[in-house]
C-alpha cells in the first residue's frame, strides 16, 4: 500500500512537471513567432527627423563596449549619408553609474557629429524606456519619425515596442565590429529570447509608459 501512494505521488509530480514544460514550450514559441514576425518599420519614407540610437551598457571604466560603440558607428554613418539631420542617444545609468547615452554621444562626438545635432535621453531604463522616453523627446521639438538603430538581434523586440507609439519609424541594425564566436553567439541570442518572452508576458503591460 506504501508503495502505490509513493508511486501516485510519483505521478502527479511527473504530471506537474509535463504541464509546466508544455507552458514553456509554448511561450518560448510564441516568442520565436514574435520574433520572427516582429514589424522592422511602418513607412516606406527614408529620411527622417532623427536618428535614435538605443543604448546599451558601457564597461568598467565608462567606455563604450563594442556592441555599443557598433551602435554609436552605425549612427553616425547613417547621420552622414543624411538619413537624418540630428541623433539622440537613450540610455541611463544601468551598470556602474556610467550613463549610456552620455557615452555614446562622446563616442559619437569623437567621430565628428557636432554637438548641436546630438539629444540625449539620460533615463531609460530598458528598451521600453528607449523607445517611450526618446519619443516624449521628439514630441517636445516637433519631430514625427524616426530611424532606430540597434544591434541586430534586438531589433525584433524594439519594432514590436516601436509599433505601439505614435511615430512613423523604421529599424536599422549595426553591424558587429568583429565576428562573434558560436558559443557568444548562441548565448546572446538565448538571453534576447529570454528578453522578449519577458516583454511579451509580463513588461508591456506592466511597464506602460505615456510619451
Amino acid at each position: 500500500m506504501r508503495a502505490q501512494r509513493k508511486r501516485r505521488r510519483m505521478g502527479w509530480r511527473g504530471r506537474a512537471a509535463w504541464t509546466v514544460g508544455l507552458l514553456m514550450a509554448a511561450v518560448l514559441g510564441w516568442a520565436a513567432v514574435a520574433r520572427a514576425t516582429a514589424p522592422a518599420s511602418n513607412t516606406e519614407q527614408t529620411r527622417f527627423d532623427v536618428i535614435i540610437v538605443l543604448g546599451s551598457p558601457a564597461d568598467s571604466d565608462g567606455n563604450p563596449t563594442p556592441k555599443e560603440l557598433a551602435r554609436v558607428n552605425e549612427g553616425v554613418r547613417e547621420y552622414e549619408r543624411d538619413v537624418a539631420p540630428r541623433m539622440i542617444f537613450t540610455g541611463g545609468a544601468t551598470r556602474k553609474n556610467y550613463v549610456e547615452a552620455q557615452v555614446m554621444s562622446r563616442a559619437a562626438e569623437a567621430e565628428g557629429i557636432p554637438a548641436s545635432a546630438i539629444y540625449l535621453e539620460p533615463r531609460a531604463m530598458d528598451t521600453i524606456h528607449n523607445a517611450c522616453y526618446s519619443v516624449r523627446l521628439m514630441k517636445a521639438h516637433g519631430w514625427h519619425s524616426a530611424e532606430v538603430v540597434s544591434s541586430g538581434n534586438h531589433l525584433p523586440r524594439a519594432g514590436l515596442i516601436l509599433s505601439r507609439l505614435p511615430i512613423e519609424w523604421r529599424t536599422h541594425a549595426a553591424p558587429a565590429l568583429e565576428p562573434e564566436s558560436s558559443l557568444r553567439r548562441g548565448a546572446t541570442e538565448a538571453l534576447e529570447m529570454l528578453s522578449m518572452v519577458h516583454y511579451l508576458v509580463y513588461a508591456r503591460w506592466a511597464e506602460g509608459c505615456t510619451p
